[in-house]
């Protein structure tokens, strides 16, 4: 049995894995669109920060680890595949056969359309090879122009202002983290962020990028231009699919799959931020571009490759955990509430904290939180759980941070008794 894995990201090698437990004597090719050790993109920008060299960024130890487990990692780009032959063509002319294949290919950034994004100096911050880039022009008092202040751009912005950078954050959203964070929450991060120093324009959308003697004037649709020597564009991501438009293999926001991670062609699955899965909250299929879900992805993705539907997906669970400059904020399922579902905040602006918990019924099913680290991973515990609350339900919404206590009782009182 040959499987062959196209995207070595979280996704794929945990899925190359997965098969070589599960396969022993398969072969097992993982394809990485980069000359590179399979790494993490997440870790990006600690490496920028120095927190880290370019060997904590890959995600095993050593290149060898590979090797030992019989994993070969080779480097190409898919041009097309062949599902009637069972194989992919790459764009340096050679094939590879496979018996199963698993898409993993990731995302990409989203390319914002704005004139003067291909100018020197506007790099996105995706890749190792951008990165290093970037690390060549960082400098101190360097003016750095962000587009975007989501998830991406609040890790990156940390990194910048440790290298000593001037930066500005421009958010087209009324507010920051849009996709994590209520107003209220990201109205309090906002003036985290400022007062570390950097500065914060929401509800502003750049409309031009242009040459500025030895730097960059940014336009915006409304206000002063911003002076700039680099810009990063972090404005969310995109599913790699645009090779498979003629593949007939079946897309929609990302590749579409059943809850066994399958695609409409027997024997082709797709995991990770390409993968449009099944979502825990909603019941539904959707694309989440996180790395847990990437990885649960390529576990079960893997399973049912070689144990043919022996794992059925629930659904992955929404969920962020992010940390700004040293403060920690957190989104958890459905974090925005069900249409009539009750709701109860916390509010400490003074003490930067902030808890918001979303009820259906006699469920939690969302929460959130900026400042909160005690107990807040059991919040995920008691939604993943789908927890009958009981009386803890009225007590959570008096006392919200009562989390724990209350998943203990609800646990003890679900155990079998004897």
């Amino acid at each position: 049995m040959q499987h062959l894995i196209v995207g070595a990201g979280p996704a794929g090698v945990h899925a190359a894995e997965t098969l070589r437990r599960l396969d022993p004597d398969a072969g097992i090719l993982l394809l990485s669109g980069e000359a590179e050790p399979p790494y993490s993109r997440m870790a990006i920008p600690y490496l920028l920060s120095r927190h880290i060299d370019e060997a904590g960024t890959w995600l095993r130890p050593s290149p060898e680890h590979f090797q030992r487990h019989r994993i070969d990692v080779r480097h190409g780009l898919v041009e097309r595949i062949d599902s009637t032959h069972n194989r992919i063509h790459l764009n340096d002319g050679s094939r590879l056969d496979y018996d199963r294949l698993l898409l993993a290919t990731g995302a990409s950034p989203r390319q914002p359309p704005v004139a003067g994004v291909e100018l020197p100096g506007v790099l996105p911050c995706w890749t190792l090879e951008q990165a290093r880039a970037i690390a060549r022009r960082l400098q101190p008092d360097l003016p750095v122009v962000l587009m975007g202040a989501g998830f991406i751009a609040c890790i990156l912005l940390e990194a910048l202002l440790r290298r000593g950078a001037r930066v500005t954050i421009v958010e087209r959203e009324p507010h920051m983290v849009p996709r994590m964070m209520n107003p209220t929450a990201a109205s309090m991060l906002k003036r985290w962020v400022e007062a570390k120093g950097a500065r914060v324009l929401t509800g502003h959308a750049v409309e031009l990028i242009e040459p500025n003697g030895d730097g960059l004037r940014v336009c915006l649709d409304h206000g002063e231009p911003l002076e700039a020597r680099l810009v990063i564009p972090a404005a969310g991501v995109s599913p790699n699919i645009g090779f498979l438009r003629d593949s007939g293999i079946g897309l929609d926001q990302g590749i579409v799959v059943d809850r066994h991670l399958r695609t409409n062609i027997d024997n082709i699955f797709a995991a990770g931020d390409v993968a449009q899965g099944p979502d825990f909250s909603s019941g539904g299929f959707q694309v989440q571009a996180i790395q847990p879900t990437a990885v649960e992805h390529g576990r079960i993705a893997a399973t049912n490759m070689t144990r043919d539907g022996a794992l059925c997906h629930a659904g992955s669970l929404n969920m962020n955990v992010l940390d700004t400059l040293g403060l920690i904020s957190t989104s958890f399922g459905n974090w925005r509430g069900a249409p009539d579902g009750e709701q109860v905040e916390l509010l400490d602006e003074a003490g930067w904290r902030y808890l918001n918990l979303q009820f259906d019924g006699d469920h939690l099913t969302g929460a959130s939180s900026l400042g909160h680290s005690d107990h807040i991973g059991v919040a995920r515990g008691l939604i993943q759980g789908r927890v009958a609350l009981g009386e803890w339900k009225t007590r959570l919404l008096r006392e919200p941070t009562r989390l724990m206590e209350a998943w203990l009782a609800r646990s003890l009182a679900a155990a079998p008794s004897g």
